[in-house]
């Protein structure tokens, strides 16, 4: 059940971003994102490596989308010139928070995650310019090749960083004494 919640409520968040982008409008992606943040922290109980995953995922966000911006290669409805717009950070957050739930498996297949970065992650732009939130610059190749490339590289660096925070969080629990217990 979590684990198509996580996956069903990024998804929703995805549309209304997008959506709201093609109108001009930011608001449904931060209204869709922070829910989705809400309940997503009131189900998992890992919230430091998803505090850190949003964390990360904003930053990368904020420099993939923020230099095709400035490059001109790609622009984005409800912009502020040159930086990426809120709700495609929303996006980035929102995404951040399956990276260690729906998305997990990839942890432990990188090959797998640079795949599906290279190809998900342009045709999830690609979607968005079908629904008129992003308009891709002629010639259309160079975003796109530059999209592949950068998802090639942030989503097998966000998995292993998951990867790494589980590992290192289950292996500070098992050095701690148990509650109530003195070792």
């Amino acid at each position: 059940m979590r684990f198509w919640f996580n996956l069903l409520g990024y998804q929703a968040v995805w549309f209304a971003a997008v959506l709201g982008a093609a109108r001009g409008r930011a608001w449904p992606a931060l209204v869709a994102a922070a829910l989705f943040a809400l309940v997503h922290f009131g189900l998992h109980g890992r919230r430091s490596t998803d505090a850190r995953l949003l964390l990360c995922a904003l930053a990368a966000g904020a420099l993939m989308d923020g230099g095709l911006a400035a490059s001109g290669w790609l622009a984005y409805s409800a912009q502020v010139p040159t930086w990426p717009p809120l709700w495609i950070l929303a996006i980035w957050a929102a995404f951040a928070l399956t990276i260690d739930h729906s998305l997990a498996y990839l942890q432990t297949h990188p090959l797998v995650a640079v795949l599906l970065g290279a190809v998900g992650g342009p045709l999830a732009y690609l979607g968005a310019q079908r629904l008129e939130a992003v308009v891709f610059m002629a010639p259309d190749w160079r975003a796109i090749a530059a999209l592949a490339l950068a998802w090639a590289l942030a989503l097998p660096a966000l998995t292993q960083l998951a990867h790494r925070w589980r590992r290192s969080d289950r292996e500070l629990k098992a050095a701690l004494p148990i509650h109530g217990e003195s070792r």
